[in-house]
């Protein structure tokens, strides 16, 4: 078993040492600890701890992941992105998605939406020109209390082919 955990987050190396002493990683601890625990990105939420509601949902390899079902030392090497790496760290324009959320004024009670556009985002990556059948059933796995998600719709469907 290795002693060390390495993750790109958000473009950045990280790399933690393995163990239950003080400032290590147990071998127990979940993806969406890490990150919003040792790395400070509160972005992503805790919810279910179930992997059932898409709120913790990160980017891992390109794929929307469950970050409350995901142990940090599962993701040796891979590239995860959370909602606070999708903007462009350059300028700070927003992804188009979140951007399509702001605009259509999406944002429930934002608790979720981190997961709805990390969800979106990993669609986007797999499938540049989603039907409205697609992105339904891209966000099926993310449930939100709040109200319809019928906004959301509407503000991820208007950039379906206008992305750069």
């Amino acid at each position: 078993m290795r002693d060390t955990v390495t993750l790109n987050v958000n473009g950045k190396d990280y790399e933690f040492m393995i163990g239950d002493k003080m400032g290590q990683i147990p071998t127990n601890e979940l993806l969406v600890n890490t990150i919003r625990e040792r790395l400070g990105l509160t972005g992503t939420k805790l919810s279910c701890g179930e992997g059932c509601c898409g709120a913790c949902a990160v980017l891992i390899d390109d794929k929307a992941e469950a970050s409350c079902v995901t142990l940090t030392v599962e993701c040796e090497g891979k590239k995860i992105v959370t909602i606070e790496g999708l903007a462009d760290p350059v300028t700070g324009k927003l992804d188009p998605i979140q951007q399509a959320i702001f605009d259509y004024s999406a944002f429930q009670c934002g608790f979720c939406t981190p997961g709805i556009v990390i969800a979106a985002r990993a669609l986007f990556i797999r499938n540049p020109n989603p039907t409205e059948e697609d992105i339904s059933e891209a966000l099926s796995g993310n449930l939100c209390r709040c109200i319809s998600q019928y906004r959301v719709l509407e503000a991820i469907s208007s950039i379906n082919g206008k992305e750069e």
